[in-house]
């Protein structure tokens, strides 16, 4: 179901199921409009399941669930997922007719103006990444879904990248929802950082509340069942 303006974006008693396995088990979910929340969880605790149900990549969710999402929805991968036999702007404007503007302007937003004719394999992996937040900005999105974008790359590299999406949801400000198992990266980036366990949403801090961030760090390690002196 597509929210209009303004509206919250809602996923109300989601339940998914794998065979005798059930990874969300009637969560509630609610992003305020321009909102940046990170989702942190074990592996397997079905982050990458709500994405998808969000995305409306999954629509096996069972019982009473709803999902209410803005049409226009972008979703990141931790792979780029490019084309390799397309160009690097024929890859940020796939699928947008009469959009190649759009596509530069994009890509010079996230630091590769000039790089339109490259070929994917003549980038590395940041830069990847960076033609792939190109190509979901271009499509102007009202929600923006990552599922772990920065997870296979250096350090260093990580870093520039959290500054750069800082900045480009500055500019943009679409409700983004990140997926992470990092709790300094949920720290860093978010307002809102929730952690899922077992099916349900378990934990909720607010890093920017004025909260000292060494005992927010403490606590959502807490409640990944990871316990730590403060």
């Amino acid at each position: 179901m597509a929210a209009h303006a303004g509206e919250l974006i809602r996923a109300l008693s989601l339940t998914r199921r794998y065979g005798d396995r059930t990874v969300l088990d009637g969560l509630d979910l609610e992003l305020a409009p321009g909102e940046f929340v990170a989702l942190l969880g074990r592996s397997g605790s079905g982050k990458s399941t709500l994405l998808r149900a969000l995305a409306g990549l999954d629509t096996d969710v069972e019982g009473e669930g709803e999902v209410q999402v803005p049409a226009e929805v972008s979703v990141v991968f931790q792979d780029a997922r490019l084309l390799p036999w397309q160009r690097v702007l024929p890859n940020v404007v796939l699928g947008l007719a009469g959009a190649d503007r759009r596509g530069r302007d994009s890509l010079a937003e996230v630091g590769l103006a000039g790089r339109e004719r490259a070929w994917p394999s003549e980038l590395s992996g940041g830069e990847q990444q960076r033609v792939a937040l190109a190509r979901s900005l271009v499509r102007r999105p009202r929600l923006l879904l990552a599922d772990e974008p920065f997870g296979a790359l250096d350090a260093l590299t990580r870093l520039k990248m959290h500054t750069l999406l800082r900045r480009l949801y500055e500019q943009h400000r679409p409700a983004v929802l990140l997926v992470t198992h990092d709790v300094d990266e949920a720290i860093a980036l978010a307002g809102r950082v929730l952690v899922l366990d077992h099916g349900r949403i378990a934990a909720e801090r607010r890093p920017a509340a004025g909260a000292d961030p060494a005992r927010v760090r403490a606590e959502l390690l807490a409640a990944l069942g990871v316990t730590t002196d403060v």
